[in-house]
């Protein structure tokens, strides 16, 4: 935390920097005012793709999913889909148009996952589910 907010402070800080060089370059004549701005899009574009890589794009860990227990509880590949799905807070309609099957047939992989988890309601499964570490 504290490195984060040193290297925000810098940014600050240059930014500052970069503004009060460039309205002295502007106003001495040195430059024009078109150059300054252009400068100044450069840097903020430079800092904005810093950020996007820095913070948007961490790695996620999929190693933590427990196939053992997947299969001990007899959950099929396509159960197993329906349950990310559920677990990304989708309806039986969209979890059916993005597997490319009939609601009814959603209704029944989630009706089999209540069974196989021992869970009356969805959320419930899923709370199963990461306690199991299967999601």
């Amino acid at each position: 935390m504290k490195k984060t907010i040193l290297v925000f402070s810098l940014l600050i800080l240059a930014l500052f920097l970069l503004f009060q060089v460039s309205t002295y370059s502007i106003n001495s004549g040195s430059i024009k005012i078109e150059f300054g701005i252009a400068l100044i899009a450069i840097v903020f574009f430079i800092i904005g793709i810093y950020i996007n890589k820095r913070s948007l794009h961490k790695p996620i860990d999929c190693s933590e999913i427990n196939r053992k227990k997947i299969e001990d509880l007899e959950i099929t590949a396509r159960e197993y889909e329906v349950l990310q799905g559920i677990s990304e807070g989708l309806s039986n309609k969209e979890i059916a148009d993005k597997l490319f099957l009939s609601e009814s047939t959603i209704k029944t992989y989630v009706s089999n996952l209540l069974v196989k988890l021992n869970a009356k309601r969805r959320t419930q499964a899923l709370q199963i589910a990461k306690n199991l570490q299967i999601i």
